[in-house]
């Protein structure tokens, strides 16, 4: 005989009542985290998409033992260090030196004789979290010859990951997988001759950065700054929201010249926004495009 009937109706819909009320709470208290952080930090996470940060405040929580985001709110509130590992959190700084090999290939390849043409030239490396690929368009334009035409600006929201960037010390245990991606995007040289090994660390040539501008910048609410011949936004509006994402887009084509190029991450497009007429693919393929209007 079947115990279903309809008390067991009743209690499912209380069921799903009672979630979708604990759901409600929950995202009034994550837009609430997001606005406290945004007036006591000046870090704007509102417009990022809610489940990757809905991830990372859950991951936070844990980490500081709490059992509501409201709670973790009072103590980013009260607690810098609780904010700032929460700023570290919500900041991916995932990157990596020649990441995606092709891409910097077909750089090479097709973006590189255009630069050619220009006495000098600028490049924007928008959401450049500690600077490995700064340092891998670097190597690539001093092979070129291109170097010191170029006036490269790295951006990001948090200065703690810039800082690092500027230094240029990262793993030596991660130089193996960088050399083999530099060598699969063209590399020239032995990538070895870009830094020296100290203890567990690789110390890249200063005289890489001489011509580049480290500085903060929030694509969610800052402006242009001037314009550039060459932006890379890679993998990091794959954690905007729609309308962030239009306002990112927005922005780099008003900060392209006639004919600059955008360079975007695998799982990133120009499309469906109506900003996609003013390109043209140079590598549908390697997220490349060239302004075209």
């Amino acid at each position: 005989m079947s115990t279903e009937g309809p008390t067991s109706d009743r209690s499912s819909a209380v069921i799903s009542r009672a979630r979708k009320a604990e759901m409600q709470l929950e995202r009034l208290e994550l837009e609430l985290l997001l606005e406290a952080v945004f007036r006591h930090s000046g870090l704007d996470f509102r417009s990022y998409a809610r489940s990757s940060l809905k991830r990372r405040v859950k991951m936070r929580m844990e980490a500081e033992k709490l059992p509501t985001i409201s709670s973790l709110r009072e103590r980013v509130l009260h607690e810098p260090r609780v904010l700032e590992r929460l700023l570290g959190d919500l900041s991916v700084s995932v990157t990596a030196m020649f990441r995606d090999p092709t891409f910097f290939h077909t750089f090479r390849e097709k973006v590189v004789p255009m630069l050619r043409d220009y006495p000098s030239f600028r490049i924007w490396h928008a959401g450049c979290a500690t600077g490995e690929e700064v340092y891998g368009t670097a190597i690539l334009l001093r092979e070129a010859g291109l170097l010191e035409r170029a006036r490269i600006y790295a951006t990001d929201i948090k200065q703690s990951v810039l800082d690092r960037a500027r230094r240029g010390i990262f793993p030596l245990a991660k130089m193996q997988a960088y050399t083999t991606n530099y060598l699969r995007a063209g590399g020239l040289r032995s990538f070895s001759e870009y830094y020296v090994a100290k203890y567990d660390a690789a110390l890249f040539d200063s005289s890489l950065i001489d011509n580049v501008l480290f500085t903060q910048h929030n694509l969610a609410t800052d402006h242009s700054f001037t314009e550039f011949n060459v932006i890379f936004c890679r993998n990091v509006m794959i954690y905007f929201d729609e309308e962030l994402r239009q306002r990112a887009l927005g922005l780099f084509t008003s900060s392209l010249v006639d004919s600059g190029v955008l360079g975007l991450g695998k799982k990133e497009s120009l499309r469906p926004t109506a900003l996609a007429q003013r390109y043209e693919a140079l590598s549908q393929t390697e997220k490349l495009y060239r302004k075209v209007a």
